[in-house]
């Protein structure tokens, strides 16, 4: 066998054409050996190739023959200017980021240069579109050789999600946040499998009112579950900030009149629930006029001076309600008492002289939504297998000196008790619940409002 080692064989006279070898003959490229195009290369089945530039384009350019391009229009529309066409020049463009539709991309002429035959430029506004163009001829110019769409790759048929405390019950899971966090969608699966998410959103509680105060309005209470009785929410793949509301702080000073804070609201995506309403307060002096309850997801129940009234619920209204309003108070002779928060599931109860008004139910979401831990939240109730939310706070009342007159109990779904005495209840954390109202005793020791509880934000899709 022959060897010819050299670094460069060109034609005998310039511009030439060097023939290797003849028909029928046969060259063998070894294994390991790279050849390297610098050049054009015919007749190799390479026209109509691209090789890709993965520096992504945000803004207008000019495109060089052979070359791919990854386009990004999500801040605009984006003109990618073709170059003067070769028979045999390539460009190819790709939706980076599935906007297109939204942002299109103008193929603008050079010159003379026609696209599929026509003098004018090109668009492309299909979401997910990747298109390959070979210059022909004059005659057609730009032609398109391959297309394809996003769309096309099969994506996973379910959610896959990352955030809080993830628990899974048969083919669910549940992401529970109790403080603030991120809940990540990566993949938003198909109809066939999942698109949608079902959410329970429970802002802050209202602090309960201190001395003989009321007690406090439960946060907002907004679910879709079980869907599709409500519609799923449709998420993207994109982080969700999730914000979960803080309870009210209460009212610690016994000695003055004045309201102590809302809760605060939860939010997931387009849903907000709104903090509980403050209960009205009680005080030394007494209030200048009435204790009204303020108005919140669930409105806090009213002191009982003068009487006053309990603060309105769902407010700002929402399509399915998300709480309810506080009760009353009732001054009466010697014995009085203040009225229950506003609960999820019920209105607050009015005072009834030494008995306070019991603050409204919470209401309940099944264990299935949290599977085998559910009992790590919300609280029991009167349905089983369920687990109760924002209940609103007991209004406090007034001890007589020789007898003790009932506050109540806590309120099914975290509300705080009204008191009798000189102490206060605060609501359980996570739940939503109002604050419970302070009380007074026969020799004239009063408590303060309690602490609404926090909020809780809950998520849950089916993964598999």
């Amino acid at each position: 066998m022959s060897e010819i080692k050299v670094n460069k064989i060109s034609p005998r006279t310039a511009c030439g054409t060097t023939t290797l070898g003849d028909s029928g003959d046969t060259f063998t490229i070894p294994a390991g050996v790279t050849i390297t195009n610098s050049g054009t290369a015919a007749g190799f089945g390479a026209t109509g190739a691209a090789s890709w530039d993965t520096t992504v384009k945000t803004a207008t350019f000019t495109a060089v023959s052979g070359v791919g391009y990854f386009v990004n229009t999500t801040s605009g529309a984006i003109s990618v200017n073709l170059p003067a066409g070769t028979a045999g020049d390539v460009v190819a463009i790709k939706d980076y980021a599935n906007t297109f539709d939204t942002n299109a991309v103008t193929l603008v002429q050079n010159g003379s240069d026609k696209i599929g035959g026509s003098a004018a430029n090109g668009t492309l506004a299909t979401e997910g579109l990747a298109v390959t163009l070979v210059f022909v001829d004059a005659t057609k110019g730009w032609l398109v050789t391959d297309s394809g769409l996003q769309s096309e790759i099969p994506q996973p048929a379910y959610i896959t999600a990352t955030g809080g405390t993830v628990l899974t019950c048969g083919n669910f899971k549940t992401h529970v946040f109790t403080g603030p966090g991120t809940f990540t969608v990566c993949s938003v699966g198909n109809p066939i499998g999942s698109t949608t998410v079902e959410y329970t959103v429970v802002a802050g509680g209202g602090s309960g009112g201190n001395r003989i105060g009321g007690g406090g309005g439960a946060g907002g209470f907004r679910q879709n579950f079980p869907s599709p009785t409500i519609a799923g929410l449709p998420v993207s793949a994109t982080g969700y900030p999730i914000t979960v509301g803080g309870g009210g702080s209460g009212i610690a000073d016994i000695s003055t009149w004045g309201y102590g804070p809302d809760g605060s609201d939860s939010i997931f995506s387009s849903i907000t629930s709104t903090g509980g309403g403050a209960a009205g307060p009680g005080g030394t002096p007494e209030p200048p006029t009435n204790s009204p309850g303020k108005a919140g997801g669930s409105g806090g129940g009213a002191a009982y001076y003068k009487p006053s009234t309990g603060g309105a619920g769902n407010t700002p209204a929402t399509p399915v309600s998300q709480g309810n309003s506080g009760g009353s108070s009732s001054p009466g002779p010697g014995v009085n008492s203040g009225g229950g928060g506003g609960g999820a599931g019920a209105t607050g109860s009015n005072g009834a002289g030494p008995q306070s008004g019991p603050g409204g139910i919470g209401s309940n979401i099944p264990d299935a939504f949290f599977g085998p831990t559910a009992p790590s939240y919300g609280t029991a109730g009167p349905a089983g297998s369920t687990r109760y939310f924002a209940g609103g706070g007991s209004g406090g009342a007034q001890q007589g000196v020789t007898t003790v007159e009932s506050a109540g109990t806590p309120t099914v779904g975290g509300g705080g008790s009204g008191r009798v005495d000189a102490s206060k209840y605060d609501a359980t954390a996570n739940t939503g619940g109002g604050g419970g109202g302070g009380g007074l005793n026969g020799l004239g020791s009063s408590g303060g409002g309690g602490l609404g509880g926090s909020g809780i934000v809950i998520i849950r899709y089916k993964f598999q």
